[in-house]
């Protein structure tokens, strides 16, 4: 029977959830939470997302300010604004979309956001505040946040004793989610492309994230009857069947064979995709909470 993690339902519950206390903390205590997105250049894919993350925080009643800058924008240019935007009381959260044009230092431009203010949880602050267990203060990488919801969410709130194991050892993803799921007191195991044996490996697991960037890399038989399969992979492959030249998204799991094992699975698209804006959302009303003296709100 097909259990599939309904990402985008889980995503809204999320969003409903922060424009509640949004509405709440603006009323108590008069703070808006304020996001402010920086963005590079002219790519279209880019261009989308960052207006996705505007109108999403207009719609939790957030200040909302986005900066987009030319491609040949200096780094000492851009280094000026995110020192503006580290010394305005009004914003909350900062996020720089990446990837940045060569000629920028990425990781200059994200040590020198306040880790306070780092919503995406890329600081080395807030790296070391996730892996040493600091989980109250640390701001997460949204997406790794979102798939520990969605876990959450469809499993309760209990995933002591479980096997975990993540494949893909990115700091955007893997890493992170390996030190969510060790928090959680789950025993992970992490894999990546110089793992032997792979498919052993992913057979032991109870809760299977595949987080790796390789279309249907994990098989059917690679699943434990009654795992649970949080797939972050975004994938564009060809797909003739819909015309000349089309493609379409998959993950990094062969769905339609592993939903015949999995008791639970997250669709691509509309799993862990929603879940990532929603985590960003709730990063900034943290954010604004602890500007206040609050402690932050958990989901």
């Amino acid at each position: 029977m097909e259990q599939r993690i309904d990402g985008k339902a889980i995503a809204e519950e999320v969003m409903v959830e922060v424009k509640s206390l949004s509405t709440r903390l603006i009323s108590d205590t008069g703070v808006i939470p304020g996001l402010a997105v920086v963005i590079i250049g002219e790519d279209p894919a880019s261009q989308v997302y960052v207006a996705s993350k505007g109108k999403r925080a207009r719609e939790c009643g957030f200040h909302s300010v986005q900066h987009t800058l030319p491609d040949d924008t200096s780094q000492q240019a851009l280094l000026a604004i995110i020192d503006d935007l580290n010394n305005d009381p009004a914003i909350h959260g900062i996020l720089v979309q990446l990837p940045l044009p060569s000629h920028i230092d990425e990781g200059k431009v994200i040590q020198a956001i306040n880790p306070d203010k780092d919503v995406d949880g890329f600081h080395y602050i807030n790296v070391g505040k996730l892996t040493s267990g600091e989980l109250g203060t640390a701001f997460v990488p949204c997406t790794p946040a979102g798939s520990m919801i969605l876990l959450l969410r469809t499993l309760g709130r209990d995933l002591s004793g479980l096997n975990a194991v993540v494949v893909g050892r990115s700091n955007i993803v893997g890493k992170p989610v390996a030190s969510l799921l060790l928090a959680a007191n789950c025993t992970v195991t992490i894999a990546h492309s110089r793992t032997k044996k792979l498919d052993e490996i992913c057979r032991t697991a109870d809760i299977l994230v595949a987080a790796v960037g390789r279309p249907k890399l994990i098989k059917g038989d690679w699943v434990k009857p009654g795992a649970t399969i949080i797939d972050v992979g975004v994938n564009r492959i060809p797909a003739p069947e819909r015309g000349e030249g089309k493609s379409r998204l998959v993950g990094d799991v062969d769905y339609d064979e592993a939903v015949e094992r999995a008791a639970h699975i997250t669709p691509v698209p509309g799993g862990v995709g929603p879940m990532t804006i929603a985590l960003l959302m709730a990063n900034t009303l943290s954010a604004a909470y602890r500007s206040a003296g609050l402690e932050a709100p958990k989901f």
